[in-house]
């Protein structure tokens, strides 16, 4: 019964914490110090992901593309770098002007934000 008990709460936990991944990021000066390498695309259907820069870090929840860009590489999620070649990049994003435009549309890259 305690084996069960211990499997339930594991998988709660996990569950869990899929769900709150928050996309708060910092924009690092390195990419030997990213954890993605990201490029900006000109047209949001040759992004991989439609991110829209919120004001918040309340509003930056889940991973659907809502980021909140912090001061501190130790207060982010995750930590980004800029390349200058969609070639070198892990993902392609475009900057929408609107939260309702934020999406994944290549779901295949979705865990480099987890």
């Amino acid at each position: 019964m305690k084996n069960i008990f211990k499997i339930l709460v594991f998988a709660l936990l996990g569950i869990i914490s899929l769900n709150l991944s928050a996309q708060k990021v910092y924009s690092v000066s390195s990419k030997y110090d990213a954890d993605v390498k990201v490029w900006v695309a000109d047209s949001k259907y040759d992004a991989d992901l439609v991110v829209y820069k919120c004001d918040s870090k309340y509003d930056a929840t889940d991973n659907k593309g809502l980021w909140y860009f912090v001061d501190s590489k130790y207060d982010a999620d995750k930590l980004v770098y800029f390349v200058d070649s969609k070639y070198d990049a892990d993902i392609i994003i475009y900057f929408a002007s609107s939260k309702y435009d934020a999406e994944w549309r290549n779901s295949s890259k979705k865990q480099l934000f987890y």
